[in-house]
């Protein structure tokens, strides 16, 4: 009995002496997930025939018919036409033995002076690495689109809110950019994620190396990984790359899931800040008044899914010797439902920016329940000479006054004013309108309408 790939469908089949029950293919295989690894799994392939090629490892008649069924494999795989099977477990197995069958002896060859153990962490890197950028130009789009958004309400009157109470006017344009500046962060740590993943692991084999002489170094360059992994054991059993991901994407949607909550609460009748077009949304089955804001709502419910694969993934890793373990199979569902999840989350989100329209009345009608220019009276007296400490219990004595009164600060007679404070004077009136509030914090961050523009200018010139 041999072991031959083409003989049998298990690659180990000769150390074996009753097949894999049926049962045990199904539990063990993962083809149907992992063949959307397929085309990073060739392009590590070619790469790693090329480098034994040059290396004198095979020769180059069998590097040629390697290219030439890998060439047919992804023609066949974009056509829809290539066959999966599952005794053959995965899609490292279903491509060798179909690229075996195109080109014979060349397509077992490939194989030569490595592992799956160290294809798989390849496959996995490569995948990654072009989601992660991918999800990079989403977050610039969604970015983008926000600051549009921003720059279209840079005046426009919003509460804004500490404790889910009124607090101070902001503009509502100043708010979108705080969304903003979430998503820059989260596309920095993208971006320094991506860093450790572009890593090549190829070269480890199962976990101790080759005896073949192998370049790595050179299969990095074409594969275009900026550095090689450095100890075998840890090449093929790292997952910190995959975990770090989910940590970012995680964070992605704890922004997205921010966001969404004020888009729903902002949207009900109650409080009707905005309407989300109707494309976003969705009635309902029993009463024909209902447009149910369900992007966000549902976006605020797969947060707690990427979540989830979060701590998945760091739960998988942290009871595992070195080095590679059956358990590390369990990494893709959770990683691809990641990427798959934030994808569309951030694509439809974008899209959604644009549909949003704000009610100014609305948003200026609230920020003037809940004496959201008190802080303003505060610091007016102050720059009048009064210790801070005694300008807020002024204030909150004023503030108790128009409760009792069912009125405004603003609504307040000069006389009235001056019975908390002498120092108060006519010039107090401009202090207690809601565009005077926002406009006196004119400063790096703060909320003056030239400060929003200026930032939005700064961010476009970041972003771009």
């Amino acid at each position: 009995m041999t072991a031959q790939l083409s003989k049998k469908s298990e690659a180990w089949s000769a150390r074996f002496s009753e097949p894999v029950s049926d049962l045990v293919k199904r539990y063990t295989a993962s083809v149907f997930f992992d063949k959307r690894l397929a085309p990073f799994d060739i392009q590590g392939s070619l790469a790693h025939a090329e480098m034994l090629a040059a290396q004198g490892i095979i020769s180059a008649q069998d590097h040629a018919d390697i290219q030439r069924g890998m060439a047919q494999i992804e023609s066949e795989i974009a056509a829809g036409k290539f066959e999966w099977l599952l005794d053959l477990e995965d899609v490292h197995l279903n491509i060798e033995k179909r690229l075996t069958e195109l080109v014979g002896d060349a397509g077992k060859r490939l194989h030569t002076g490595r592992s799956r153990n160290d294809q798989v962490a390849t496959d996995i890197r490569l995948y990654m690495r072009a989601a992660i950028d991918d999800i990079v130009i989403l977050l610039r789009d969604l970015r983008l689109a926000l600051l549009d958004l921003a720059e279209k309400h840079a005046d426009t009157i919003l509460p804004g809110f500490t404790h889910m109470q009124v607090a101070q006017p902001v503009t509502f344009g100043h708010h979108m950019l705080a969304y903003v500046e979430m998503f820059n962060r989260d596309a920095e740590r993208m971006a320094d994620c991506r860093k450790r993943v572009n890593r090549l692991p190829l070269g480890a084999a199962a976990l101790a190396g080759t005896t073949f002489p192998i370049d790595r170094e050179r299969v990095a360059r074409t594969l275009g990984f900026e550095d090689v992994c450095r100890n075998s054991l840890d090449a093929v059993s790292d997952r910190d790359f995959a975990i770090e991901f989910c940590a970012a994407a995680a964070l992605v949607m704890t922004h997205v899931s921010r966001m969404s909550e004020e888009l729903v609460i902002w949207m009900s009748p109650r409080v009707g800040f905005i309407d989300i077009a109707d494309r976003f949304c969705t009635g309902s089955s029993i009463m024909p008044q209902k447009k149910n804001p369900d992007v966000p709502e549902l976006a605020r419910g797969k947060t707690g899914r990427v979540n989830g694969h979060l701590i998945a993934l760091l739960t998988l890793m942290k009871g595992q010797p070195l080095a590679y373990n059956k358990d590390n199979q369990e990494d893709k569902e959770p990683l691809f439902d990641t990427v798959d999840t934030v994808t569309d989350t951030l694509r439809i989100f974008a899209d959604m920016a644009g549909g949003i329209t704000v009610k100014p009345d609305a948003m200026r009608k609230a920020a003037l329940q809940g004496y959201a220019t008190a802080t303003d009276l505060a610091d007016y007296l102050v720059k009048k000479g009064l210790p801070f400490r005694d300008a807020h219990e002024a204030v909150a004595h004023a503030v108790r006054h128009c409760e009792t009164k069912g009125c405004d600060l603003s609504d307040l007679s000069l006389d009235e004013m001056q019975r908390f404070s002498p120092l108060i004077d006519a010039d107090v009136a401009e202090v207690l309108t809601l565009e005077g509030s926002v406009a006196a914090r004119d400063h790096i961050g703060g909320t003056a309408p030239s400060q929003v523009r200026a930032a939005i200018a700064y961010l476009r010139s970041r972003i771009a």
